[in-house]
């Protein structure tokens, strides 16, 4: 319970019973603690006038009881969900923050509301009427999947490097490969890793069979004969760890995909971004060096020679270094010898 001391205990109640009888994920307590945590603390700023933009993790809450929660109106909860479709932010230390919260964001949170609201009616009845039956959830975005092509996805596992390389690269075969979620590869088990499959757990604690292709299975085997000692119990079954042998987390895996993206540079207006970004070094160092030619010159003809043969060099380097790789790479294909 140390980790809802923040909370009133009719909150901490609603927690502990999804967790334990509603056998519900870690990831999703977490989750409706931190939602409904925001909701009462917006109500208490509300409730004393405080300005809009205090912060939130300055209001406490455990005072807070069943009658300040059957107070609650759903207007008041209209306010809410306008606070955070307008005011809040995710970064307010940002130079430029933006405010409002995604509508994604919004639904889970009004989720939540739902989820407490249900708990307080109609599992525990400590609630007759419930102001949130009735909202609907926010209209969501609908888009078709994205995903790479199979040169896009070789080019990702080649763009792969550094002391955890081969760790990095079990991790994308597997997400390549399977089509898991982040938090089903974080809490993958050795005990879980078969021959040719894996097992995994996912929303609602539900487990599946996810088989696995041989270039996925080769990498995985390459990782575990460095796999890195567990630190401690908690992590001695996990397949992926940190340098420090303990449980890699979800926002790892997500700098690891990432940073795999930005060195591969897969689409075209990255592509091109780099060879402007190169032309324009090129045209600076141009305009400093003619600027510098001139005044050479002035003082002796002759001495404009060594700003000319600093251009050539400069050209030479950008271009061996720079320039033709990304053009050959990306934007012209191999090379006919394989090169």
């Amino acid at each position: 319970m140390q980790r809802f001391h923040d909370c009133p205990q009719i909150l901490r109640d609603f927690l502990v019973y999804h967790e334990t009888i509603m056998g519900q994920s870690q990831l999703t307590i977490s989750e409706y603690h931190l939602d409904l945590r925001m909701f009462l603390r917006f109500m208490k700023l509300m409730r004393n006038d405080m300005p809009i933009h205090t912060n939130l993790d300055d209001i406490p809450i455990k005072d807070i009881d069943i009658d300040f929660i059957r107070s609650i109106t759903t207007s008041e909860i209209f306010d809410f969900l306008s606070y955070l479709s307008n005011d809040r932010t995710a970064d307010p230390d940002a130079a430029v923050p933006t405010y409002g919260i995604a509508p994604a964001a919004r639904a889970r949170k009004l989720s939540a509301l739902k989820s407490f609201y249900k708990y307080l009616t109609v599992r525990t009845k400590q609630l007759t009427e419930n102001p949130v039956a009735d909202l609907e959830y926010p209209k969501l975005r609908k888009s078709l999947p994205k995903y790479l092509t199979m040169e896009q996805s070789a080019a990702l596992l080649q763009a792969v490097s550094g002391p955890n390389a081969k760790r990095d690269y079990a991790i994308l075969m597997l997400f390549l490969n399977c089509g898991i979620r982040r938090s089903e590869l974080v809490g993958l088990n050795l005990s879980d890793v078969y021959e040719d499959r894996i097992r995994v757990v996912g929303k609602g604690n539900k487990e599946r069979i996810v088989p696995v292709g041989d270039m996925a299975v080769e990498a995985l085997k390459n990782y575990l004969e460095v796999r890195p000692l567990p630190e401690d119990a908690e992590s001695d079954d996990l397949v992926f760890l940190n340098r420090f042998g303990k449980a890699i987390s979800r926002v790892s895996l997500f700098k690891i995909v990432k940073n795999a993206l930005i060195f591969t540079a897969l689409g075209i207006k990255r592509n091109l971004m780099a060879v402007l970004g190169i032309a324009a070094v090129l045209a600076l160092m141009l305009s400093l060096i003619i600027v510098s030619g001139s005044f050479a010159a002035a003082v002796h003809p002759a001495a404009i020679i060594i700003p000319a043969l600093i251009l050539l060099s400069l050209i030479s380097f950008m271009y061996t270094y720079a320039a033709w790789p990304v053009v050959d790479k990306y934007m012209i294909g191999p090379r006919p010898d394989g090169e």
